[in-house]
């Protein structure tokens, strides 16, 4: 009988504390270090899931969903551990833009390590603290890059947030609206396989509703007092690939500005339109959400059409090319 070396066996992840990167679920952890790079710069180290509930895995497309929300960790991340900010201060997203290469659209298996290299393009300063940063970050794995992202981020201290947020700067002070029921979309189409991650819901028209699941493990893994930034690009992205186009699309970017906090006891509209396909066969898709008048957050989504599907004949592969994972609901 052949034996094992403990040598072959690849060494498993250690990932960072939960409160480094505001979850938690030590699961839904996805970060494993932070270096410094030069004199503004940072890389941070990421693990990937071979299977989860929500992302889509397996031999398939980068999902902007694990794009964005290891992006997202990694804000904190930076905060707390390579600009000081304490633990409790909380981090306010202005804009984030990402936009994926080629490589990343292009079906295959993504578990496994990879890089975040940040570097700062601005900062701000109120007192001795950093106030807010404009960080550029390039995300590779195997020394290919798989996506390109800007982003934009205040921080604020307990008490300026407290004072923000009157009324609303903690979860139990908010009465939450029951969650809508989900929109009657195969998750398939959205590149999802369960029902509870489709997160809109029927409306009028070519419009539809933000489905908010205050239970639901990744968008709230913890208590909060409003609807998480990850859930809103997730209505967006969502939203423009429901619009009808001809042809099957996939998310190749985004780009998106925070208004205003999506409340948690009040409807929230998402509007998404269509443009021309431009020359080069991408086709741009404006969305907003709007909750009591206002809008609060505006996401111009780029589509492309999708590469031909190289996972066709594996078992198990569902149309959209990634593998089925068994996960409750």
């Amino acid at each position: 009988m052949p034996s094992t070396s403990a040598a072959t066996l690849a060494p498993r992840p250690v990932f960072v504390s939960g409160e480094l990167v505001h979850k938690a679920r030590p699961a839904e952890v996805l970060l494993t270090g932070l270096r410094p790079a030069g004199s503004d710069g940072f890389v941070v180290s990421a693990h990937w899931p071979e299977a989860h509930g929500c992302y889509a895995t397996g031999t398939t497309a980068l999902d902007p969903l694990l794009l964005t929300e290891t992006v997202r960790q990694s804000l904190p991340l930076l905060c707390h551990s390579g600009y000081a900010i304490p633990l409790g201060y909380r981090l306010l997203w202005d804009t984030f833009r990402y936009e994926l290469t080629p490589a990343a659209l292009t079906a295959r298996d993504r578990s496994g390590g990879l890089e975040l290299r940040v570097t700062c393009l601005e900062s701000a300063r109120r007192g001795p603290r950093v106030s807010a940063l404009t960080l550029s970050i390039s995300v590779v794995q195997g020394g290919s890059p798989l996506a390109a992202c800007t982003t934009r981020l205040t921080v604020q201290s307990p008490a300026v947030y407290e004072r923000l947020r009157a009324g609303y700067a903690t979860p139990d002070a908010v009465a939450v609206l029951p969650p809508a029921p989900a929109a009657p979309i195969p998750p398939s189409v959205l590149g999802r396989t369960r029902c509870r991650d489709v997160v809109l819901s029927p409306a009028d028209g070519l419009d539809w509703l933000l489905r908010v699941d205050t239970a639901h493990p990744l968008f709230f893994d913890h208590p909060l007092d409003h609807a998480p930034g990850l859930l809103l690009l997730e209505a967006a992205r969502q939203a423009a690939l429901m619009l009808p186009a001809g042809h099957r699309l996939s998310v190749a970017g985004m780009e998106t500005a925070f208004h205003r906090y999506v409340e948690l006891d009040a409807p929230c509209r998402v509007e998404a339109v269509l443009a021309d396909p431009a020359p080069d066969g991408h086709r741009d898709a404006d969305v907003a959400l709007w909750q009591n008048g206002v809008r609060c957050l505006s996401a111009a989504v780029r589509l492309a059409r999708r590469p031909e599907r190289l996972s066709a004949v594996l078992p198990g592969a569902r149309e959209d090319g990634a593998l089925l994972v068994a996960s409750p609901v």
